[in-house]
């Protein structure tokens, strides 16, 4: 079996084995403890402090281990904004950051403060001008990923970071994604990262905050990481976790040069091999490892099951892997193809041959889901009226968008569809069809049921 989804939890690296089985023989004692077992335990949690500051760019004295990267960003965003509530309750994240951050957003929002969501390009990018115009007085924090998580695509944060330093407001980074390749760049003011995205054990999350930085911790707070993190340090994870950063850090240049390599092959060859596909993210600014790409006429769910039995653990973006059947909201803020999302993240040490072999596999599986849904033949050639309605309304992503594709060519150049769907993966699937097709998206307008898209053929 081939894992593709080191995006969302890397494998265990073996530095970090060899570490967590040596701290639970060592590191089992209360490092607050004066006691000889004590003490051990206080050196390994100081080493280990050490370690992983030194990685991030900051004080030994600036960075606490959490439970978790998740639990790291909420308490950073919530230590800041109280921290900085007398300047005012406004906060500025970008329209791709993780969940976590904009669930910290809705929270804000849900208290009385307020939210600027900075829009990104079609390749995921924010820029810094976007930033600026967010900025205002009453600004308390922005916050921007270092690499986004779904896509790969790179932030300009040492730009932002410039800015939001001459505004006078702090920069929290969410460096989950990127801190096992190398530092984040810039004069950032708190960071993030989990353990488990760069091969160490899950459970363990890093805090940075640095000096200067106004932060109140919220909640209930003990004597232990500064106050911001309380409970008893999970130490073999922790010790486990900084061996593990410093290790993949040694070998991360020569092995993104090589991981680099194997996703250009991936970009390349998926867009010639399969037909009616859209790779998406920055083509250069982005992660080694991390290649993405949507199939039109594909359902993203049954696709995963196929490349599982074909043995190939991949993830997806898409609406249809979803409970709630709506789009990712990272494809959804790039305005990119949502259907058939394919993601594949290759953890390190990933054999070519493992790469060579999914390229072989994909394309039959790709085809094997188009013909299972029905879709279109690649052109027809009937021509009726100049206007379609299509009645796509209770089918889910991608039967409306198919359907579509099945009668453009009945409608004369210059002719209509009209798409009725109540899916709301319709607003994005169907604009990214017609830019992918040739065609020309009319917009949309209200229907009796759910919402109609015109779609007005041009070739």
């Amino acid at each position: 079996m081939a894992y593709f989804d080191a995006a969302s939890g890397a494998p265990l690296h073996p530095v970090a084995r060899q570490a967590l089985m040596a701290s639970l023989d060592e590191g089992w004692a209360d490092p607050a403890r004066l006691y000889r077992e004590g003490r051990r335990a206080r050196m390994l949690l100081d080493a280990a402090r050490e370690a992983a500051a030194e990685a991030a760019g900051c004080r030994p004295d600036e960075l606490v281990f959490t439970s978790s990267g998740t639990r790291a960003v909420h308490s950073g965003i919530a230590g800041a904004l109280a921290g900085r509530r007398r300047v005012g309750r406004h906060l500025i994240v970008s329209a791709v950051e993780h969940s976590s951050v904009l669930h910290s957003a809705d929270a804000q929002e849900a208290d009385g403060g307020t939210v600027t969501r900075v829009a990104v390009d079609r390749t995921g990018v924010v820029t810094a001008q976007g930033y600026a115009a967010a900025l205002r007085p009453d600004t308390a924090l922005a916050c921007l990923q270092s690499a986004n998580h779904e896509v790969g695509t790179e932030q300009p944060v040492a730009a932002v970071a410039e800015l939001c330093r001459e505004a006078g407001v702090p920069l929290l980074v969410d460096a989950a994604q990127s801190l096992g390749w190398g530092p984040v760049g810039g004069d950032w003011s708190l960071l993030t990262a989990s353990a488990h995205k760069w091969g160490g054990p899950s459970g363990v999350g890093l805090l940075a905050v640095r000096k200067g930085v106004r932060f109140a911790a919220q909640g209930p707070v003990d004597e232990r990481e500064s106050g911001r993190a309380a409970g008893f340090e999970n130490l073999p994870g922790i010790v486990a976790a900084a061996a593990s950063l410093r290790a993949v850090r040694a070998e991360a240049a020569q092995e993104a040069v090589r991981l680099r390599e194997l996703t250009e092959r991936i970009r390349g060859r998926v867009a010639e091999a399969v037909p009616d596909v859209e790779v998406v993210g920055d083509p250069v600014r982005r992660l080694p490892g991390i290649v993405t790409f949507s199939c039109l006429y594909v359902d993203g769910e049954t696709l995963l099951h196929e490349l599982d039995r074909a043995g190939f653990s991949v993830s997806s973006g898409s609406s249809c892997t979803s409970s709630t059947l709506t789009p990712s909201h990272v494809l959804r803020a790039m305005g990119v193809l949502s259907e058939g999302n394919v993601r594949v993240s290759l953890p390190l040490g990933t054999p070519a041959q493992d790469v060579d072999r999914f390229l072989e596999v994909l394309p039959g599986a790709v085809a094997a889901v188009r013909e299972k849904l029905g879709a279109p033949a690649p052109a027809t050639t009937a021509v009726r009226e100049d206007v379609l309605v299509v009645d796509a309304l209770g089918k889910r992503c991608p039967i409306p968008v198919i359907e579509l594709a099945k009668v453009i060519g009945d409608v004369p150049v210059g002719g209509t569809v009209r798409v009725l769907s109540d899916d709301e993966a319709a607003r994005l699937d169907i604009p990214a069809w017609c830019e992918m097709r040739g065609q020309e998206y009319a917009g949309e307008e209200p229907a009796d049921r759910g919402t109609a898209y015109l779609v007005r053929r041009v070739s």
